[in-house]
C-alpha cells in the first residue's frame, strides 16, 4: 500500500565501461522507487572523481548536459528516501572526500546503529560534519585511518560499524562495494558484456537495475564480504566473519519489484506464495479478488488461483500524482486516497470483495480503501493481509513508525477489524511468511512481526531520533 513503508535507498556501481555515468543513470531510474526525495552519481576518469546530486526523481536530475559533465569508465549512484526534516540536499548521497587516502566517493543503503556515537568520537577527535547522513561518518572514519590504502582504511571502517548497510564507493580508479556481516540490506553483483573489450562489472540493490542495461546476474555480494573490482581485476575478500543472515523479509513482501531477484530468490514467486498460503490459512466466501495497488497485486493473484476466486484490478492507481498539490480542504472526503486511487463499480457493485494488501501500519489507509470500496457497492470487504502483523519498528533501514504508532502494537485482529471497518480481517501467520520466502535455514530477519532484533541496540531513544539521518 502506498504512503506506509519507506525504503531507504537503492545503489547502484559499475567498473569498466566508457558510458558509466549514463549506465548508472538508467540503474537509478529502475531502483527509482526505493527512493524518491534525491539521487546523485559520482564518476572517475582514473584521475578525477566528479559527482552531481540533487532533489528530486533521477529522470529530471539527469539531464544529457549533467551526464556529460560526468566522464569515466566507473560509477557509483544512490537514490534516496529521507523521512521529514532531512530532506535537504546536504544529505543527498553520493558523499566525496579528498582526504590523505586520495580521492573518494561514497554512498550506502541501510542504518547505522552506532552511527551517533561513533559521529560523537569523531568530533571529540577534531572532525567538522556538513550533513546528518550516517554515510559521512564512513567517510570521516576512513580519512582518520591509520592505513595507507583506500582498501585498509575502508576495511578498518567497516569493522567499527554497526546494523545493516550495502555500500558502494568509487575512488580514483576502483570501484569497491561491501555488505554488512548480517546480510540485512540487498547488494547484486553481475557484469555487462562489451564486443571485443572485457565485460563491466555492476552492483546493483535489485537485478531489476541489469535488465534495463542487459547486464546479467551472476550472485549476491556476500554479507561480511568487500569486493574490488579495479586495475588487476576483480577481488572478492571477506573483511568479517559473518553473523547469523538476517536478510530484510520485508523486501520480498513489499520494497523489492516484482520484477527483481533479490537474496538469489524472485520476488514475484515470494508474493504469489504469500497469497496462496493467505487463502489456505483464512478462506472466504467471496465473488472477487481485488489487490491494493501496486504492492497486493501479486499476493492478490496467488490468492486468486488458490481459492478460485476470479481476480480483478478494481482499484486503479494513479501513477502521475505530484508530491504538491492543492487539497481542497473539508472539500473532498479521504481526498488523499482518492487521489490516488479510484474503484471501478461495475466490477464490485454487489459483490463481496476479498481485498488483499500487503500490510496495515496505522490504518488509516485501509480504513479509508474499506470505505472507498463499500461506497462503490460493493456487498462485503473482507480484507487479507499478506503478512503477519507488523508490532515493531525497524532499525535497519526501514522508516517505519514507533510503536505507540503501529496499530497492531496496541490492537487486536478484531480491534483492527473494527477500525477499518471490514466484514472480516485476517493476516498471514508466521509459519506462512517463513514458507512463503522458504527460509528453511532461518536467513531473514523477522524484527518488525516480532520485536527479536537480531542485533544488540544500545541506545533505542537515540535512534528513534537519528532513523531520519541514514541512507
Amino acid at each position: 500500500m502506498f504512503d506506509k513503508f519507506h525504503e531507504e535507498c537503492g545503489v547502484f556501481a559499475i567498473y569498466g565501461h566508457p558510458e558509466a555515468a549514463n549506465l548508472a543513470y538508467l540503474g537509478l531510474y529502475a531502483l527509482q522507487h526505493r527512493g524518491q526525495e534525491s539521487a546523485g552519481i559520482a564518476s572517475s576518469d582514473g584521475r578525477e572523481i566528479r559527482c552531481h546530486k540533487a532533489m528530486g526523481h533521477v529522470a529530471d536530475i539527469f539531464t544529457p548536459s549533467v551526464l556529460s559533465g560526468l566522464p569515466g569508465d566507473m560509477a557509483i549512484g544512490h537514490t534516496r528516501y529521507s523521512t521529514a526534516g532531512d530532506t535537504v540536499l546536504l544529505n543527498a548521497q553520493p558523499f566525496s572526500v579528498h582526504c590523505n587516502k586520495g580521492k573518494i566517493a561514497i554512498a550506502h543503503n541501510g542504518n547505522i546503529t552506532n552511527a551517533q556515537e561513533l559521529r560523537r568520537d569523531l568530533e571529540r577527535a577534531g572532525s567538522i560534519f556538513q550533513a546528518t547522513s550516517d554515510t559521512e561518518v564512513i567517510l570521516h572514519l576512513i580519512a582518520h585511518s591509520r592505513e595507507r590504502t583506500i582498501e585498509g582504511a575502508l576495511r578498518e571502517a567497516l569493522l567499527q560499524l554497526e546494523g545493516a548497510f550495502s555500500l558502494v564507493c568509487v575512488a580514483q580508479d576502483r570501484v569497491i562495494v561491501a555488505r554488512d556481516p548480517y546480510g540485512f540490506r540487498p547488494l547484486a553483483f553481475g557484469q555487462l558484456e562489451r564486443d571485443s573489450a572485457p565485460p563491466a562489472l555492476v552492483f546493483a540493490s535489485e537485478t531489476c537495475a541489469f535488465d534495463l542495461i542487459n547486464a546479467v546476474y551472476l550472485s549476491d555480494v556476500e554479507p561480511g564480504e568487500m569486493v574490488i573490482a579495479g586495475p588487476s581485476g576483480l577481488t572478492r575478500e571477506r573483511y568479517a566473519p559473518a553473523r547469523k543472515r538476517s536478510q530484510c523479509v520485508f523486501e520480498h513482501v513489499y520494497f523489492s519489484r516484482p520484477d527483481s531477484i533479490v537474496f538469489g530468490r524472485p520476488v514475484q514467486a515470494s508474493r504469489e506464495n504469500l497469497g496462496r498460503l493467505l487463502a489456505r490459512e483464512a478462506p472466504v466466501e467471496a465473488d472477487v479478488v481485488v489487490p491494493v495497488p501496486d504492492s497486493g497485486v501479486s499476493a492478490a493473484i496467488g490468492f486468486s488461483a488458490e481459492s478460485g476466486i476470479p481476480y480483478r484490478q478494481a482499484l486503479i492507481r494513479n501513477h502521475y500524482v505530484g508530491r504538491t498539490f492543492i487539497e481542497p480542504s473539508q472539500a473532498i472526503r479521504d481526498f488523499g486516497v482518492k487521489l490516488k486511487l479510484n474503484p471501478v463499480r461495475h466490477l464490485l457493485e454487489g459483490r463481496r470483495v476479498v481485498l488483499v494488501d500487503d500490510s496495515i501500519v496505522r490504518g488509516t489507509t485501509s480504513r479509508k480503501i474499506v470505505r472507498m470500496v463499500r461506497g462503490a457497492g460493493a456487498r462485503e470487504v473482507h480484507l487479507r493481509i499478506s503478512c503477519p502483523p507488523t508490532i515493531s519498528p525497524c532499525y535497519y533501514g526501514v522508516d517505519t513508525p514507533n510503536s505507540a504508532e503501529l496499530i497492531a502494537a496496541n490492537h487486536s485482529v478484531e480491534e483492527i477489524r473494527r477500525f477499518v471497518e471490514a466484514d472480516s480481517l485476517a493476516y498471514l501467520s508466521m509459519g506462512g511468511l517463513h514458507a512463503a520466502v522458504e527460509d528453511t535455514q532461518g536467513h531473514y530477519c523477522y524484527a518488525c512481526y516480532t520485536g527479536d532484533y537480531p542485533t544488540d541496540l544500545v541506545n533505542i531513544e537515540e535512534l528513534v531520533a537519528a532513523r531520519g539521518r541514514h541512507g
